[in-house]
């Protein structure tokens, strides 16, 4: 049904209900002559006592309801039964308006019949019999009503106190009231109804497809079509008022409040009508004597509504998790919705917010709070904004840059549901990310454009998207024919004349043009052109899907290298000699000096005669210069098996304790010679090392025989010794006249000696010896004047040091 047509259906059912209302009266004259006859029964039994009163209220042509002393009571729906004295006519009159099922007694029947009917007193103020009985109670108030009833029959009602009693004078005057209703628009109304045809709208009223019904002033049902007796399930309408089956017990509710105040209501509500739960509009309006109902399904309806507002909550839900902030204006330039992010971007309180504010008044309040873009003109500006609800075309965005430094996106476009969709981004970390950006490829351009390797990069289609100076130069290119993304093969064809092998070209457009893996691989290669000159280039897969090719110019660099590499061989051809000659002179040497050492011993043995005493001397000069000539030349040996990478040590478990004072035994004699005195300090148990025990004693000895050469008479030399976890230290001070810095930098290079009495390669061979056991020696000034040199040396000498002992190209050169 069109909610348009309610309205008109409402006034029809209206008038159908009261036509209803005096058939249904008629229906029930019956039984109120009988009622009647009961009354007049009892007034019969009363007939001695009251003779002469009855001949006298006999003649009124109405009916008088008295309450003797306090015996009216008007407590809220309620009047006590007054005693009623008339005519047997009048009271069957009187009855007819009322409705038998109120109460078997006719008396409450009477009174509580037409208590509630409308009424109107000589004022013309409406009001009720009732609320009249109570001021007539409490404060003695008379009164005069003219009541309407049921299918427009009047009644006439004076109310007075008579000494202790309330009296009230009830008169049935329909004829009366049809004829000065003219000057009561209202029963004028209902009379105008009633002379129309009411068979035909009650008839219309019975066929209608929604439940139409009428209850009393009590609230009971009086009538009903069939649309609702097939709501509740009832065969017949005498059943249906034998029973009282109303909807539901909140449409009861809804006629006795429409009863009570005499307004008009609509509600809908869900009813269960024959097993299924439906939505209904129930519309009561106050009738004469009681309301009228009528009831409308409105399940489709409200099931649209409801599906609408799911679809609404969720869009409004979605809109909640965006992050840029939505706020929905209505075509009345209210605002009916913003999400999370549009408070939080403007920090505008809930309160605001919710009292829906106007699209200009959200703009005033955010200029007061210095939150819009500065403006030359405002009122210009907000005019303008507010003219998109009129003229706006698809949809309309602009920058705004806000005091507070930020910068918003601000996009409008029209609502499907009327009104304006405003939607603003934040776009400031966007505009800095794009500036530097733009920065950023401006300093790519730039450094790109100074490198000295040509670089140029080309898409998946095969054009080229970025170049470098140097790529022109390299191919002799024209800029002209490098604008516009030319195509990798125009570009090719330009380098041709310089570099024509095709393979290696198509392999490049391979790497460049083809995605799948294999192809999308690193690849570098050389290019001799025919100019003479040697080029290497490589191709690197990009991973926005791009090509990189670079090319470098290594002519020069090829022939640097190859004149570096003719020089390293001729260094080591010349080293390989050094050590060649260094072994043979050696060898060479070392036989005669055993001869001479042979001989010098023979003569020390005076076994062919006596020598003088400066012969002794003479002989003990030669054995002298022999052993320090034979320890030069084992020197030279063991540095050049060192230096050729051919020397092995001999590693075994070496107790340091035992080892230390070996090695302070071997200088003893020179230490006397020299009178400087030679001793020992170790901290702690040293316990024992893996290592080659006479090259420790070597490297001892070297150490304790600098010292000495640099050590006066009287001075010290101190040995020590401490272990710390799997490291071993040792370390030769003296307190001698020390190294200047410059030569102290020098002093671990072979044949290098820092007084120029020495050959230079005692401390060149503890430098090699230690490092072949994996460890380190350093030399430092002692305060006070004096050097002192410290060996760290591993309790296991690693594999990486071992195996440098046995592979020439692991020597420390």
């Amino acid at each position: 049904m069109n909610p348009e047509q309610v309205p008109v259906i409402m006034a029809v059912g209206t008038a159908m209900l009261a036509l209803g209302a005096l058939l249904w009266a008629l229906r029930v004259s019956d039984g109120a002559r009988g009622a009647a006859k009961r009354y007049r029964d009892l007034a019969g039994d009363r007939e001695t006592e009251n003779a002469a009163l009855k001949s006298v209220l006999g003649a009124h042509p109405g009916v008088i309801l008295v309450w003797q002393g306090d015996a009216l009571e008007v407590e809220g729906d309620e009047i006590t039964p007054p005693d009623v004295f008339g005519s047997s006519v009048a009271l069957a009159g009187l009855l007819s308006f009322t409705d038998a099922a109120i109460s078997e007694n006719p008396t409450i029947r009477i009174v509580e019949g037409i208590a509630d009917l409308e009424a109107r007193d000589s004022a013309g103020q409406d009001t009720t019999l009732r609320i009249r009985l109570r001021e007539l109670r409490e404060q003695g108030h008379p009164f005069s009503l003219t009541i309407i009833g049921p299918s427009g029959r009047f009644l006439e009602a004076d109310g007075r106190t008579a000494g202790a009693r309330a009296v009230v004078w009830v008169t049935d005057s329909t004829i009366k009231g049809l004829e000065e209703s003219s000057a009561r628009g209202k029963f004028e109304e209902a009379r105008q109804v009633i002379a129309r045809d009411p068979t035909a709208f009650l008839d219309m009223l019975r066929k209608a497809p929604f439940p139409a019904w009428r209850v009393s002033g009590m609230g009971r049902l009086q009538w009903a079509n069939p649309a609702y007796l097939a709501a509740v399930d009832v065969s017949s309408l005498d059943r249906l008022l034998e029973e009282q089956a109303m909807l539901d017990q909140a449409v009861a509710e809804q006629a006795r409040k429409t009863i009570s105040d005499g307004q008009e209501h609509d509600e809908t509500r869900h009813i269960v009508i024959k097993g299924d739960r439906r939505a209904m509009r129930v519309l009561t309006f106050p009738l004469s004597g009681g309301a009228g109902a009528m009831a409308f399904d409105v399940t489709a309806q409200e099931n649209a509504r409801e599906e609408l507002n799911r679809h609404v909550r969720a869009h409004d839900e979605t809109l909640n998790h965006v992050a840029d902030a939505v706020a929905i204006f209505s075509a009345e330039r209210k605002l009916t919705f913003y999400n999370k992010a549009f408070r939080d971007m403007w920090d505008l309180e809930e309160a605001f917010l919710m009292d829906r504010p106007t699209h200009g008044q959200l703009l005033d309040r955010l200029r007061e709070r210095r939150k819009l873009p500065g403006r030359p003109n405002y009122a210009e500006w907000r005019a303008e904004e507010i003219s998109y609800y009129l003229d706006l075309d698809g949809m309309k965005e602009d920058k705004w840059p806000l005091p507070d430094g930020r910068t918003l996106s601000v996009t409008r476009q029209r609502h499907p549901m009327g009104g304006l969709l405003l939607l603003f981004k934040d776009i400031t970390v966007q505009l800095d990310l794009q500036t530097r950006f733009n920065a950023l490829i401006k300093t790519q351009r730039s450094t790109l454009d100074n490198l000295h390797e040509a670089v140029a990069v080309f898409g998946s289609d095969g054009r080229l998207r970025l170049h470098n100076r140097a790529f022109e130069r390299v191919w002799d290119l024209p800029a002209d024919l490098l604008k516009d993304t030319p195509d990798y093969d125009d570009v090719v064809k330009a380098c041709v004349p310089l570099f024509h092998d095709a393979e290696i070209w198509d392999a490049m457009k391979v790497h460049i043009t083809d995605p799948s893996a294999p192809s999308r691989q690193a690849t570098t290669g050389e290019m001799r052109r025919s100019d003479g000159s040697l080029l290497t280039y490589i191709t690197n897969p990009l991973p926005d899907g791009n090509t990189l090719i670079a090319f470098a110019d290594v002519t020069a660099t090829r022939r640097v290298e190859s004149a570096l590499r003719d020089r390293a061989e001729a260094f080591e051809a010349a080293d390989r000699l050094k050590t060649e000659f260094v072994r043979n002179v050696s060898y060479q040497l070392r036989s005669p000096l055993t001869t001479i050492f042979g001989y010098a011993e023979l003569l020390e043995t005076q076994r062919n005669g006596a020598l003088t005493e400066r012969q002794a001397d003479h002989v003990r000069a030669i054995l002298s210069a022999s052993d320090h000539l034979n320890k030069l030349i084992e020197n030279i040996l063991d540095l050049a098996l060192i230096e050729a990478g051919r020397m092995d040590l001999d590693l075994d478990t070496v107790n340091l304790d035992d080892l230390i004072t070996e090695g302070i035994e071997m200088v003893v004699s020179k230490a006397e010679d020299t009178e400087v005195s030679v001793r020992s300090e170790i901290h702690g148990k040293l316990g024992t090392i893996r290592a080659d025990a006479r090259r420790i004693k070597q490297v001892l000895f070297n150490l304790v025989s600098n010292s000495l050469r640099f050590t006066e008479a009287g001075g010290e030399v101190v040995v020590s010794a401490q272990r710390a976890g799997d490291m071993v230290t040792l370390s030769v001070r003296d307190n001698g006249i020390g190294l200047e810095a410059d030569k102290r930098a020098t002093s671990f290079d072979s044949f290098v000696s820092g007084d120029q009495r020495g050959a230079g390669l005692g401390l060149a061979l503890v430098k090699h010896f230690i490092h072949l056991h994996g460890g380190t020696v350093g030399m430092k000034p002692v305060d006070g004047g004096g050097l002192e040199v410290t060996c760290w040396l591993p309790a296991q000498v690693p594999l990486s040091a071992s195996s440098a002992v046995h592979h020439p190209e692991g020597a420390s050169l």
